[in-house]
């Protein structure tokens, strides 16, 4: 009985604090569920772990492989309505990511922003929402785009939500960015949220990395500088 009172007193005190914890970490954060603010402020044991774990921490390099359809003949529409032709991205390297607002994930909003500021004049971040994975982006393109700069003040652009994963109607960058016929190398479909694929200046799809590779992580940074 005396070691059933304790385990609850000490169940209490970890709710209590934990409790605390999130509303502290949240305090900047008005327009988040619940369960966004619990997901925000778990992230970085949730990223310790899944790569500790050797989960969803897959990376894919081929910088020879050239695609067989040009990079820069796809086109697609920013979650504004404004279409984006990829020709005007040629010079720098590009970063594409698929994204969800109800992810364990959902943190590396703020790490692409940071990616993006801190290579501004060298590469473009451009996120890619989808419900693909346990229905973790409900939300509609206006909701998403105010979601992401209220909570992480992303500025980098926004396509309209879509299919990322292979199917009939994936999205026409993921198709090429999934089909080694096309892109000269990957087959690799994104696993989770958080996926992403770094394009470089000249095109080429050189690097895959699973969503627990942090966008601010040795290995992303080291790809964008090579």
């Amino acid at each position: 009985m005396v070691f059933i009172k304790k385990s609850l007193i000490v169940i209490v005190m970890f709710f209590v604090v934990f409790t605390g914890y999130v509303l502290i970490d949240n305090r900047n954060t008005p327009n988040m569920t619940i369960r966004q603010k619990i997901l925000k402020s778990i992230y970085p044991f949730l990223m310790w772990a899944t790569k500790s774990a050797d989960k969803n921490a897959k990376v894919l390099t081929n910088t020879t492989a050239m695609p067989e359809d040009p990079f820069y003949s796809l086109k697609d529409t920013l979650n504004n309505g404004k279409p984006i032709d990829f020709e005007s991205l040629k010079g720098k390297k590009v970063l594409l990511v698929n994204t969800a607002s109800d992810c364990g994930y959902t943190n590396q909003y703020a790490d692409l922003q940071a990616l993006h500021e801190k290579f501004k004049d060298q590469l473009v971040v451009i996120g890619f929402p989808a419900n693909d994975f346990k229905e973790q982006e409900k939300a509609n393109d206006d909701s998403i785009a105010e979601f992401c700069k209220v909570n992480f003040g992303v500025t980098f652009p926004l396509i309209k939500k879509s299919v990322v994963v292979k199917a009939e109607n994936q999205n026409p960058v993921f198709k090429w960015l999934t089909d080694p016929k096309r892109n000269g190398w990957n087959g690799q479909a994104p696993s989770w949220n958080f996926s992403k694929y770094l394009i470089n200046e000249k095109g080429q799809l050189t690097d895959y990395f699973d969503p627990s590779i942090s966008p601010m992580g040795d290995e992303v940074l080291a790809a964008i500088k090579r």
